[in-house]
């Protein structure tokens, strides 16, 4: 047999966990929780950054995008370190990090040492993300208990969202822009003390190697084709994003040449050629683009252009991210009964429902249509991460959870950059594309309301009455005809994830 042919889980006959797992299970959640609200806030959080630093688009985007960028890079890397290491001592000195860092980044007096902080940020990500998903791995044995603790973990990413926009929102009405990135602090203490106590330690028994050709080809895959990406979604087609992608593919073609040729390779290949697998990760990514695109421009178009407060904007979102929990749970026992390759293109009906409804009631209908369109949306996207996860987990060897989860957590923010980059990056060209500025706008103020939203509507604040409410209404006018688009080609994504998981999330062969 090959490698992926030997990896069985032992399903429900395997030893059942007690009462110390689920404990356990709570303590994981907290980094997870923490990653969420962090993505969430800062969404919410934009509009004041934007206001407060006034950066450009470009530089917008990579507030956002430069932590999961480094993220993307090296998760496979840290996942790979945690196997051979410890998964639980990569979970610490990552948690420590992490915490140290978003003090800085409260603190950051430029759009520019924000961007290098959240950097800084995506390096101890990477040590605190694979770390938790693989530690289930080891702690919960039996696989229907495996799956509720897969659901437990995967809610506390949408539980972590619904709670960001309402804390988020009462320390943007009541502090500084800064004071979200300090959440980190009282999250972290909790998981630094309880971790050495509650969890156990893990690691591959036999890890073979350190490769460090294998390490530098992995980051110099990942972050070049995510620059190119955002490069390609920010500024159109160019030379250089164009050689960015091109290498990119080619360190990417030499990390699988070396990985099939190692004798303990720092990624089994051979995981790849199980449909559950390599489906689960592409349903995986396109849902995740699907609803980061979706939490990029709502808040914006919630905030700016119908003026509602942050902590009001937050709890708008509330219901969607409650139905993501929901979902995620709830497809649990049916996902017993019924094969993957039905149950999740079924449930993405729902989130394409849900962008079908943004595109033709949102625009000029206030905050409702948005609210019910996030509940619909998040049933299906709550469903597909549940057992999309469960599936690549379940797929590896114990002894590579870590690789695994890196795996599916490189997925995940690679999904996070797309969602960002991709539809954010079609929405701010679709905005600049159709904005029509008023006669009577300065040149500078022009160059500033054309840059994004938030600019023109912090442009707008300081013309005269006339002149500023005509060009906010063509801004706002501008940026409502990009939702319509973005939806649609959210829509679109969600359709394609749809089809591959009909196709490749069936039963396994019988070998």
């Amino acid at each position: 047999m090959t490698r992926v042919e030997s990896v069985e889980t032992g399903g429900t006959r395997a030893p059942r966990a007690g009462a110390r797992a689920w404990v356990a299970l709570a303590v994981l959640m907290l980094p997870v929780l923490l990653v969420s609200v962090d993505n969430t806030v800062l969404s919410f959080a934009l509009p004041e950054i934007a206001i407060a630093l006034t950066p450009t688009g470009a530089e917008q985007l990579w507030i956002i995008d430069a932590y999961p960028l480094v993220l993307a890079g090296l998760l496979v890397t840290m996942g790979t370190l945690g196997d051979r290491f410890g998964r639980r001592r990569m979970l610490l000195i990552g948690a420590t990090g992490f915490a140290a860092v978003s003090v800085v980044a409260a603190m950051a007096p430029s759009a520019a040492l924000l961007i290098a902080a959240r950097a800084l940020l995506g390096l101890f990500g990477a040590m605190l993300m694979p770390s938790t998903l693989s530690l289930l791995r080891s702690i919960f044995l039996n696989r229907d208990q495996r799956r509720m603790a897969i659901a437990v973990w995967a809610s506390a990413f949408s539980a972590g969202s619904a709670l960001g926009p309402i804390v988020g929102g009462f320390l943007l009405e009541h502090f500084a822009w800064g004071s979200v990135f300090l959440i980190a602090v009282p999250v972290l203490i909790p998981l630094l003390i309880g971790a050495p106590l509650l969890v156990p330690e893990s690691r591959d028994p036999a890890p073979g190697r350190i490769d460090p050709v294998s390490i530098i080809l992995s980051m110099a895959t990942m972050i070049p084709v995510v620059y190119a990406i955002k490069s390609f979604a920010t500024d159109g087609v160019s030379l250089g994003a164009v050689a960015w992608a091109l290498g990119g593919i080619v360190m990417g073609v030499l990390f699988v040449r070396r990985q099939l040729r190692a004798p303990s390779p720092m990624l089994d290949m051979a995981l790849f050629r199980r449909g559950s697998f390599s489906g689960a990760i592409l349903v995986n990514l396109l849902s995740v683009v699907a609803l980061v695109g979706f939490l990029y421009f709502v808040p914006q178009h919630l905030q700016l252009v119908l003026g509602l407060s942050p902590m009001v904007a937050g709890l708008a979102l509330v219901p969607g991210m409650a139905a993501v929990i929901i979902a995620g749970l709830t497809v649990v026992p049916i996902s017993r009964r019924i094969a993957p390759h039905i149950v999740v293109p079924s449930a993405l009906v729902f989130t394409v429902i849900g962008y079908l409804l943004v595109a033709f009631t949102a625009a000029g209908n206030g905050a409702v249509p948005l609210i019910i369109a996030f509940v619909v949306l998040g049933i299906g996207i709550g469903a597909a991460e549940t057992i999309s996860n469960e599936l690549i987990l379940s797929s590896a060897p114990a002894a590579k959870a870590g690789a695994a989860s890196a795996v599916s957590e490189t997925a995940y923010e690679l999904g996070a950059v797309l969602g960002t980059a991709v539809l954010g990056g079609i929405i701010t060209a679709f905005y600049r594309g159709v904005l029509v500025i008023p006669d009577g706008v300065p040149v500078e103020a022009a160059r500033a309301a054309r840059e994004t939203l938030a600019g023109a509507y912090t442009v707008a604040q300081e013309l005269p009455e006339r002149v500023g409410s005509a060009l906010w209404e063509a801004a706002a006018s501008a940026f409502e005809s990009g939702v319509v688009v973005t939806s649609l080609i959210g829509a679109a994504l969600v359709v394609a994830a749809s089809v591959i998981a009909a196709v490749t999330l069936r039963a396994p062969s019988s070998r």
